[in-house]
């Protein structure tokens, strides 16, 4: 009988930890795991606490001055040892930027395997985790399983819906570590600007592609996002092509899963539309009737999206004014 057991999961972003303990919930049902959050930070008693209510059986803190900031050497230390001693089964870790190389990192420490950017885990009837991810850029989904435990798997925003919290009984482990000094400096930290809403979080997004002539043109998706109160985004080329924006909505960008997405000169290659394929209703709005976005779309508007944007825009503020 092997000697690993329970579900960890760990994300340095706390409410993509509050989604991972969904997710993790969902494969300790009916499989007998407990459900176990590991929380490295400073003054963190009172999300200790919270994370019981979101369904941690038990939850290791680290609590130390030094871990206000994720530095990945000192982050690294402290998981692989905790592993190393309490041998989970599995071990879910947020598919940040931090993350994902924290996920490879350890799982090289360990001699084990990790799957990145995991869209579906399951366990199978053998016990084992069996974990889908999107790769071809959308063409095709990979199943993979492991050889080895720790079963160590990175999950994105959105990928699970976090649960609501309830009153519920569980352990609190301070965990008490020597924390190393690390071979890299951290000498500052200069955050971007970002919108109150992250993409990922928006329920309405509206997203602009190479229909868009110029960075100012932007501003009418701007308008219509803010009267639906939705967030704006854009595909990859107005980002890395362009250079307008420091992030995009695609395949190597944010996943999202709005309620409603609306795609303004949007072409609809396979990368951009494998970062929002989750979206419940998907509006594009394009001049070319042979548009690819249109194949994925509820609602297709043909036509030049400078006249359709300002259009809608006016129709809304007649609409709520009245």
């Amino acid at each position: 009988m092997s000697e690993h057991k329970d579900i960890w999961v760990f994300s340095e972003n706390y409410d993509l930890m509050l989604e991972l303990l969904a997710a993790g919930n969902q494969l300790a049902e009916g499989h007998g795991p407990k459900l176990a959050a590991v929380l490295v930070g400073s003054g963190i008693e009172e999300k200790a606490h919270e994370l019981i209510k979101y369904g941690a059986n038990k939850v290791f803190a680290v609590d130390y001055p030094k871990l206000k900031d994720f530095q990945i050497e000192r982050y690294l230390s402290i998981l692989t040892s905790l592993t190393k001693k309490n041998k989970p089964e599995i071990l879910l870790i947020g598919s940040t930027k931090n993350g994902k190389e924290l996920a490879s990192r350890l799982a090289a420490k360990l001699e084990t395997g990790c799957t990145p950017d995991c869209s579906t885990i399951v366990i199978d009837e053998k016990g084992k985790l069996l974990t889908k991810r999107i790769v071809y850029s959308g063409n095709a989904i990979v199943t993979a399983t492991y050889l080895r435990k720790p079963q160590i798997a990175t999950i994105p925003h959105r990928a699970f819906e976090k649960q609501e919290p309830r009153e519920m009984e569980g352990e609190i482990i301070k965990v008490e570590v020597t924390v190393e000094e690390p071979q890299v400096e951290l000498v500052g930290i200069n955050k971007m600007e970002v919108a109150d809403v992250r993409i990922e979080d928006a329920r309405i997004a509206v997203c602009g592609g190479r229909g868009i002539k110029k960075k100012e043109d932007f501003k009418p998706l701007q308008e219509l996002a803010q009267l639906l109160g939705g967030q704006t985004s854009n595909t990859r080329p107005l980002a890395e092509d362009r250079k307008w924006f420091s992030g995009w909505v695609g395949l190597s960008g944010k996943k999202i899963k709005p309620t409603v997405y609306i795609g303004c000169g949007i072409s609809g290659m396979i990368q951009h539309i494998a970062g929002m394929r989750d979206s419940q209703v998907v509006v594009a709005v394009n001049k070319d009737p042979e548009a690819p976005i249109f194949e994925v779309a509820d609602y297709i508007i043909i036509g030049n999206l400078y006249e359709i944007v300002p259009a809608i825009v006016e129709a809304l503020r007649k609409t709520l004014k009245n």
